[in-house]
C-alpha cells in the first residue's frame, strides 16, 4: 500500500511540495507531482498510477478537463479532485459525469485527506483485481467453449469461480463502511448491509416491513414528503435521472433513540424486468458536522476578542480628530479619517461574523417588542437621507401607515434588516436614480420593500445573494462582506417571515421582506 503510485497534479508548486511533505510523513514512497496537467497527462500516458489528485482551478487545463482525460486512460484508478467553497457544484457534477471517487474542500483536515488517500488507493486495488477476476471469468468462458466434452468439470470450475467473485462482491457490501440500502419506488426499504442495521439498531428482517420516512427525515426547512415525491418517486428520482446527493438527512436510531447526520447518495437501479428500485449509499457526516462545529466556534472566539482592540483603537483615533490629545494638522487629520473609518469597517465585519454565528448556532435569542412601526421605518429613511442627497438620489418614503400602528417584533434586529436593504440600495443605485421605500400593513401582516431603477440583478444570480459571502453578481462584485443579506435573510427567518428579490436587468431590483401575524391585535381593529 505505502509504495502506491500517487500523482498530485496543482499549479502551485507549494501545494504538490506540501502534498509530498505529507504524504512522505506517512510512509508513501512514490509520489510524483505535476504544476502542469499536461505534462501530468503525458506522463500517465506511460505510467499506471493507484490514485491521481488533481486541482479543479487551473490556467491552461481545469481540474474538470485534466481528470477527463486521465479518466480515459486509466478508467479505474480513483480519482479525488481539490475544490474550494464556490467550487462544489462543479466538483459534484465531475462526480456524476466522469465517475470521480471523491471531492475535498480546501482547506482540507490533514488526517482526513490521508484516510480518502488510502481509502481510494484500496479502491483502485479492489476494481483492479475485480477487472482481473472479470478478465478471468472470460478466460473461463472462453475454456469452457474449448472443452465442451468436459462440461461438468469446467461448469464447477466457473461456479467455484463465481462463488468466489460473489464471496467478494459481499464482502465488500457488508464490510463497506457506509450505509447501503434498497428502496423501491415508494420508498420500501428492501435490503439493506450491517452498517445500515448498526445505524438504524433494528435488524434487515424489522427494516424490510419499513419505510424509508420511518428512520430517516430532512432538516432543512423543506417539507419532509418531498422524500417521496408523487412526480418522481423517491426524492423525484426516476430511471432516465442521475443520482443525487442528499444532504441535511437525519438516520434515527431506533434501539437507543439517537439520530445520526448522514448524506446519501441515491440512484435508480435500471431494470427491463423488474420495477423501479434505488440503491442509496448512506455516509456518516457526523465527524465532519463536529469539525465544522469546532471551526465555527474558533471563528466566533477570535472574532469576539478582536472587538476590544479594535474599539480601543477607534475611541484613540477619535480622541485624536476631536482634540481631545492637542491640535491636530489637516493632513494628519485626514490620515487618522481614512484609519478610523477603516477600523469601523473591520468592526462592522467582526459584529457580522458574530452576528451570523449566533442565529446559525442558535445562540441568539430575539428579543421582541410592541412598537410603532412608523416611527421606525422613518427613522430608517432619515438616516439613509444625507447618502442618497449625495449621489442625487431622487430618495422617496411610501408608509401608508398609522402612526399608532404597532407590531411585535424584534426592534434592534429588523431594524439591522431595513439599514442593510436601504444601504444597498443607495450604494448600487447610480447617480440621479430613484429609489421608493414602501411599508404597509395587511391584515396581521407587515410587508416592507425597497425598490430602485439600478442595473438589475441577473436571474442567475438571484439565489445566491441570501448565501453566505455572497458578493454582487458574476458581472461585477462587491467589496462589502458578502454577509448583510445573508444576515438579513436569519432574521427574517427568525421571525418566521420570507424575504425575496424581483430584479430585472436594466430596470431594477425590488427587496421585500414579509412579517406575518406580528400587528398588535387592538391596533388592528381600531384601525379596522
Amino acid at each position: 500500500m505505502k509504495d502506491s503510485r500517487i500523482i498530485i497534479v496543482d499549479d502551485e508548486k507549494m501545494v504538490t511540495s506540501a502534498f509530498k511533505t505529507l504524504l512522505k510523513v506517512d510512509g508513501y514512497t512514490n509520489v510524483e507531482g505535476f504544476n502542469n496537467p499536461a505534462e501530468a497527462v503525458k506522463y500517465l500516458k506511460e505510467n499506471s498510477p493507484d490514485l491521481i489528485i488533481s486541482d479543479f482551478m487551473m490556467p491552461e487545463m481545469n481540474g474538470l478537463e485534466f481528470l477527463t482525460e486521465a479518466k480515459k486512460l486509466h478508467p479505474e484508478v480513483s480519482m479525488i479532485m481539490l475544490t474550494g467553497y464556490a467550487d462544489k457544484e462543479n466538483a459534484i457534477r465531475a462526480i456524476n459525469e466522469i465517475g470521480l471517487y471523491k471531492y475535498i474542500e480546501k482547506p482540507w483536515d490533514n488526517d482526513d485527506l490521508l484516510m480518502n488517500i488510502r481509502n481510494g488507493i484500496e479502491r483502485s486495488h479492489l476494481l483492479s483485481d475485480l477487472r482481473e477476476k472479470i478478465n478471468e471469468l472470460e478466460e473461463a468462458k472462453h475454456q469452457l467453449e474449448i472443452y465442451s466434452n468436459d462440461l461438468e468439470r469446467l461448469v464447477a470450475e466457473r461456479t467455484k469461480d463465481l462463488t468466489i467473485a460473489n464471496n467478494k462482491l459481499s464482502g465488500i457490501i457488508n464490510y463497506c463502511a457506509d450505509g447501503i440500502i434498497i428502496l423501491d419506488q415508494n420508498g420500501n426499504i428492501s435490503q439493506v448491509n450491517p452498517v445500515c442495521e448498526n445505524m438504524t439498531g433494528l435488524s434487515e428482517t424489522s427494516l424490510c416491513n419499513m419505510k424509508f420516512q420511518e428512520i430517516a427525515y430532512l432538516t432543512d426547512k423543506h417539507d419532509n414528503d418531498s422524500i417521496n415525491n408523487k412526480e418522481g418517486g423517491i426524492f423525484g428520482l426516476n430511471k432516465d435521472t442521475n443520482d443525487i446527493l442528499v444532504k441535511n438527512c437525519m438516520i434515527v436510531n431506533k434501539l437507543s433513540e439517537t439520530e445520526t447526520p448522514v448524506e446519501i447518495n441515491l440512484a435508480a437501479i435500471n431494470s427491463e424486468n423488474e420495477d423501479l428500485r434505488y440503491v442509496g449509499v448512506i455516509r456518516d457526516v457526523s465527524k465532519q458536522k463536529e469539525t465544522e462545529r469546532l471551526r465555527d466556534d474558533f471563528i466566533a472566539t477570535l472574532t469576539h476578542d478582536l472587538r476590544t482592540p479594535l474599539l480601543a483603537a477607534i475611541q484613540t483615533l477619535k480622541f485624536f480628530l476631536d482634540g481631545s490629545l492637542g491640535p491636530v494638522e489637516e493632513k494628519q487629520a485626514v490620515l487618522l479619517s481614512t484609519m478610523l473609518q477603516s477600523n469601523e469597517d473591520l468592526l462592522g465585519l467582526v459584529n457580522a461574523l458574530l452576528e451570523v454565528y449566533r442565529f446559525e448556532s442558535g445562540k441568539l435569542t430575539l428579543c421582541k417588542t410592541v412598537f410603532p412601526i412608523k416611527e421606525l421605518v422613518t427613522q430608517c429613511y432619515d438616516e439613509l437621507k444625507s447618502l442618497a442627497d449625495k449621489k442625487n438620489i431622487d430618495f422617496k418614503l411610501d408608509c401608508d401607515i398609522d402612526d399608532k400602528l404597532e407590531i411585535t417584533a424584534d426592534k434592534a434586529e429588523i431594524k439591522r434588516v431595513m439599514i442593510n436593504l436601504c444601504g444597498n440600495a443607495v450604494n448600487y443605485t447610480n447617480k440621479g436614480g430613484e429609489i421608493v421605500i414602501t411599508a404597509k400593513a395587511e391584515s396581521e401582516d407587515f410587508i416592507f420593500s425597497v425598490a430602485d431603477n439600478g442595473n438589475g440583478i441577473p436571474k442567475e444570480d438571484i439565489p445566491k445573494l441570501f448565501s453566505r459571502f455572497s458578493q454582487g453578481t458574476t458581472r461585477k462584485r462587491s467589496t462589502g462582506t458578502g454577509l448583510g443579506l445573508y444576515l438579513s435573510r436569519q432574521i427574517i427567518e427568525a421571525h418566521g417571515g420570507k424575504i425575496w428579490l424581483d430584479s430585472k436587468l436594466n430596470k431594477g431590483s425590488e427587496f421585500t421582506f414579509l412579517l406575518t401575524n406580528v400587528v398588535k391585535e387592538e391596533r388592528q381593529v381600531a384601525n379596522g
